[in-house]
C-alpha cells in the first residue's frame, strides 16, 4: 500500500487525514496498534513513528495506562491542542540543547551556503515557503512541516563544507522534531512571523550576504525556540 522508504510519514497523512474528516474525533480513542498495523498492512515500529508524529504535531495524545485518544483542539485555535508532546529524546538530550545546537550549525551553514545557492534552489526555497503557509491554513500539519524541512534541507545542500553537512544530517532526527515539536502551540500569528522570516534568510542569500544569512537564521531558530518556552 505505502512507498516503503516513506512508510511512516505515509501512515501519519492517512491517519491525520482520518482525523481532519470526522472519521476519528476529537476524544475518540484511536483503535490498538494491532488493529492499525493490521488495517494499513504495515509493522508496528512503522506504526509507532507515525502516531509519534502526530503526537508531536498535537494530533494525537497518548495518556498512560489509558490508550491514545484524537487531541481536542484548544479553544484559541481550532487546529492544534495547544500542549507540547513529551520530548522523545530526553534520554540522550535536552530540546534546549537541540536549539542551542541548530543555531551554531545552521547558522554556520546558512553563511557557507550563500553565494551557492542556483536560482532553481532560491524558486525551490520560496515554493517551500508558500507552501508551509497553504498548509497552515488548511491545517495540514504534516505537509506544513515537510515544507519546512524541504526549505532547511536546500540550505544544507549548497553548503560547502561537507562537515558540516554530514554533522547535519547526524542529528537531522533531533532537529526535525524540533521543528514539529512547537506546532501544538504555535499560534497564527508565529506561523505569519516563521514564514516572514524564510523569506528574510532567502533575500539574504539571493543578494549572496553570507553574514546577514547566518543572522537570520539564528534569528528564525531562537524565536522558534521561544515559542517551545527556551532562550537557548
Amino acid at each position: 500500500m505505502f512507498n516503503k522508504t516513506l512508510v511512516p510519514q505515509s501512515v501519519a497523512r492517512e491517519i491525520q487525514g482520518m482525523i481532519q474528516s470526522g472519521q476519528l474525533k476529537p476524544g475518540e480513542k484511536i483503535p490498538s496498534q494491532r488493529e492499525f498495523s493490521q488495517k494499513f498492512g504495515i509493522s508496528r515500529a512503522s506504526l509507532r513513528e507515525a502516531l509519534l508524529t502526530l503526537e508531536t504535531l498535537g494530533l494525537l495524545k497518548t495518556e498512560a495506562g489509558r490508550g491514545t485518544f484524537v487531541a481536542v483542539p484548544s479553544v484559541s485555535d481550532a487546529g492544534v491542542s495547544g500542549h507540547m508532546a513529551p520530548w522523545r529524546y530526553s534520554d540522550r538530550y535536552s530540546v534546549f540543547d537541540v536549539f542551542q545546537t541548530r543555531i551554531l550549525l545552521e547558522g554556520e551553514i546558512a553563511r557557507l551556503s550563500a553565494g551557492r545557492l542556483t536560482q532553481l534552489q532560491l524558486d525551490k526555497m520560496e515554493r517551500a515557503t508558500q507552501t508551509m503557509e497553504d498548509c497552515w491554513a488548511n491545517q495540514d500539519l504534516l505537509a506544513n512541516v515537510e515544507a519546512d524541512l524541504e526549505f532547511h534541507g536546500v540550505i544544507v545542500s549548497a553548503c560547502s563544507n561537507a562537515m558540516l553537512k554530514a554533522l547535519y544530517q547526524t542529528v537531522r532526527d533531533q532537529v526535525t522534531e524540533t521543528q514539529r515539536q512547537p506546532i501544538p502551540i504555535t499560534d497564527p500569528e508565529r506561523m505569519r512571523e516563521s514564514i516572514g522570516e524564510h523569506r528574510k534568510i532567502i533575500a539574504a542569500l539571493s543578494a549572496n550576504d553570507g553574514l546577514r544569512a547566518k543572522h537570520e537564521m539564528e534569528t528564525h531558530i531562537r524565536n522558534t525556540a521561544r515559542c517551545a518556552g527556551l532562550e537557548p
